[in-house]
């Protein structure tokens, strides 16, 4: 008997804890634009000078872009200019970007942000005008090319957007703020498919 109820609250103590993503399994479609959470991801927040973007670039298997509003891809992983000497680095390989920095000797600060961060999609004709409903940035084809990416606002919540095609975005934005800016994309796409 005592056996028994040791082994009971022992597993008590213990319980198997699963990580859920935000939002997981989230999607919404209106006539010409869905908007759907993206999987988890791996992501590295990345500050580096000059004289340490080619060690890093190496190592991270891609250049990081070094203008204003542009992003590198290679193998599943993205490299997203976000200042003179910050990246934010997402990767949906299955890969670690931050096992990749730590063995560059080169100065830098790589920070994971990979349970910080959740992305939604926003695709189709009308994918454009569903984020300029809450975004000041113009984000016309000729303005914000595929490829663009930036650091701006979506509503009242900071984003990151990358333009992935001519129809398509990918949205980046903290955890706390993604049931706010998922809501906020979904009633853009209502009002864009109007």
């Amino acid at each position: 008997m005592a056996k028994a109820a040791a082994k009971k609250v022992a597993s008590a103590a213990s319980p198997s804890v699963e990580r859920r993503p935000a939002l997981a399994g989230r999607a919404t479609s209106a006539t010409s634009v869905k908007v759907e959470v993206l999987p988890p991801a791996e992501r590295i927040s990345l500050r580096a000078p000059e004289a340490s973007v080619a060690a890093l670039s190496k190592a991270l298997g891609l250049t990081l872009p070094k203008k204003p509003k542009t992003s590198a891809s290679k193998a599943g992983r993205t490299a997203l200019w976000l200042g003179p000497d910050e990246w934010l680095v997402i990767d949906e390989a299955g890969n670690d970007p931050l096992t990749n920095c730590a063995e560059v000797p080169a100065l830098h600060s790589a920070v994971g942000v990979s349970h910080r961060n959740i992305a939604i999609s926003v695709t189709g004709p009308a994918a454009e005008a569903a984020i300029a409903s809450g975004c000041p940035q113009d984000l016309s084809l000729e303005v914000f090319p595929v490829g663009a990416a930036s650091r701006t606002i979506l509503g009242k919540a900071e984003i990151v957007l990358l333009r992935t095609a001519a129809d398509a975005f990918r949205v980046e934005c903290w955890r706390s703020f993604s049931d706010y800016v998922f809501t906020f994309l979904s009633e853009g796409a209502r009002d864009a498919a109007v």
